[in-house]
């Protein structure tokens, strides 16, 4: 009988022309993958970050860079690109002691297709292309997830390490914090960074088994994990929000202590959403248009999944009967996504109380917690700015509040990032 390694490879991995050039080593720990679109200017600074982790470390660990663009892309994409390859082949030996090696998906036949291809078919390739590379004896392997902009500490390989020798838990977040730039994308980032700090903390404060962030470079899993969820997701947007959900759901996912990965703060409009579409957005309209979720928000999740999950036993009829004494809008949503026949699916497939909750939250997952989110926010909770939210936030949380985005976002840093390295 194949293995799931084998039977991932052979029906869902990549089946594409690209190959790993450069690093031959093989039976290694682990492998960071790093997606590169026209980045010449921007991956050596994040290579020379990673070669500063310890020569142990990196003797153990592939660095893989995936130099991609569509076949649409831009010319002067496809000329940095031609640029950072170019390098690579000349003088690899320049970023000694990393294992560094590519994949080319820029030079002509090895491009992205234009639909469908982006940062998620990107990491995929890689990902699926590193686990050749891996020794699956003698050591659950490696794969860690970093972008081409983002610099780490000297205890990044060291802390991941750590992390997965002491859980079972297959999937892992990495604590960030965005770097400065010019004046303007520093008022800008640091109101974002800020507002997906606090959805992350109302999640916490409902109860939500989503509560963490799910940023593309800050994130990592077993081999034996990411087979487990299907591998990466072929997504141009958002990829890392449904991977993670979906390590979630397979494997679990915990949070990393011990260092922290700096990503950049840049503006950019190469994906529809995200953290460069919301810079760049802030940059032309002010920081102003990056607005906060109201606590009632998150004080009718945390209802809801209380409700759902201390009635396991009850009938969907009744769920929604409950649900709808709590708040016409969470009745509307549940109408729109397939209740009670759902609950009641899910009542004939679960065994007992605890496999009733784990399939609940696999339906009412990140996406859908989400959704609940934006559909309160666009009737009775309207978005607000971050002063009439934060507080009551941290106060709720068991946190004294203090005053000006700097200082929160300070105090929520030290709150979700956990200990730094030398308290470990």
């Amino acid at each position: 009988m194949k293995s799931p390694l084998q039977r991932y490879l052979a029906t869902r991995a990549i089946q594409g022309p690209w190959r790993i050039e450069g690093c031959s080593a093989t039976s290694l720990t682990g492998v960071v993958v790093i997606p590169a679109l026209a980045e010449s200017e921007r991956l050596f600074a994040t290579l020379a970050s990673l070669a500063a982790n310890p020569p142990g470390m990196l003797a153990r660990f592939l660095v893989l860079v995936v130099v991609n663009h569509r076949e649409d892309a831009p010319e002067a994409d496809k000329e940095d690109n031609r640029r950072t390859l170019a390098r690579f082949v000349a003088h690899s030996s320049e970023l000694l002691p990393l294992r560094l090696a590519w994949i080319d998906a820029a030079s002509s036949g090895l491009e992205l297709p234009a639909k469908g291809g982006g940062v998620g078919l990107a990491r995929k390739i890689g990902l699926d292309l590193a686990l050749s590379r891996l020794d699956h004896v003698t050591s659950p392997p490696l794969l860690v997830s970093l972008d081409a902009d983002t610099l780490v500490e000297t205890t990044y390989l060291a802390a991941v390490v750590r992390h997965f020798r002491s859980t079972a838990v297959g999937g892992a977040v990495i604590p960030f914090r965005h770097r400065q730039g010019t004046p303007e994308e520093h008022a800008a980032i640091e109101r974002y960074e800020l507002f997906l700090r606090h959805y992350v903390l109302g999640l916490a404060l409902a109860s939500s088994p989503y509560a963490f962030h799910t940023v593309g470079s800050a994130m990592a899993c077993t081999a034996a994990a990411y087979v487990r969820a299907g591998g990466m997701n072929t997504r141009s947007a958002g990829e890392d929000f449904y991977f993670l959900q979906q390590l979630h759901r397979t494997g679990g996912v915990s949070p990393v202590h011990g260092t922290v990965v700096h990503p950049s703060p840049r503006p950019s409009h190469r994906v529809p959403f995200g953290t460069g579409r919301t810079i760049a957005r802030a940059l032309t309209e002010g920081p102003e248009t990056i607005s906060f979720y109201r606590l009632a928000c998150f004080d009718l999740l945390g209802r809801w999944l209380a409700l759902a999950t201390g009635n396991h036993d009850a009938t969907g009829a009744e769920i929604e009967w409950q649900a709808a004494d709590l708040s016409p809008h969470l009745s509307s949503f549940l109408a729109t996504v397939g209740f009670p026949e759902v609950w009641e699916r899910l009542q004939r497939h679960s065994r007992d109380r605890d496999s009733f909750i784990t399939s609940f939250h696999g339906w009412f997952d990140a996406f859908k917690t989400l959704k609940l989110i934006h559909h309160l926010s666009a009737g009775p909770f309207p978005r607000c700015p971050p002063e009439e939210t934060l507080p009551k936030l941290l106060r709720q949380s068991g946190m004294e509040p203090v005053a000006g985005l700097s200082d929160q976002l300070a105090l929520l840093r030290h709150a979700q990032n956990g200990p730094p390295a030398s308290t470990l």
